[in-house]
């Protein structure tokens, strides 16, 4: 069976989008192939990596990517989801041929104030909620 091709996108491919990659991984097991870049490319933020091990899924491996260059080479999509907010997401590249956009808005954990602890404590909810629309979305698959 072919695997269908996914890409999240956000602003900078350093968390949201991130965290869509490494969930759809681990609860789509083989039906997907996953990507995940931003608008521009950013720096993986470590503490989405902390949050994401304390859930048991490893972010090792992940890197911040531009969509541009899966654009310019032609890479074709099943899906493309935005999960950055509504006027981020009107930014995004056009990804070649046919393929289903959709858009799941999460809070910017780059926005995020306060100590290391706190922004971590603001992460959890964000990582709960692309997780059970993942999870959700998938449901709806089957």
């Amino acid at each position: 069976m072919k695997k269908q091709r996914v890409m999240f996108v956000c602003i900078h491919n350093s968390a949201r989008s991130q965290m869509g990659e490494a969930f759809l991984r681990a609860l789509g097991g083989d039906r997907f192939e996953v990507h995940s870049a931003g608008i521009e490319a950013g720096t993986l933020n470590p503490l989405v990596v902390k949050a994401m091990a304390e859930i048991g899924i490893s972010m090792e491996g992940h890197y911040s990517k531009k969509a541009q260059e899966y654009v310019d080479r032609g890479e074709i999509f099943d899906y493309v989801i935005t999960v950055c907010d509504e006027t981020s997401a009107e930014k995004c590249p056009i990804f070649p041929g046919k393929h289903t956009r959709l858009h799941w808005g999460f809070p910017d954990p780059s926005a995020l104030t306060g100590t290391e602890d706190e922004k971590l404590a603001a992460i959890r909810p964000i990582r709960e909620e692309i997780k059970e629309t993942i999870t959700d979305w998938l449901a709806t698959l089957n």
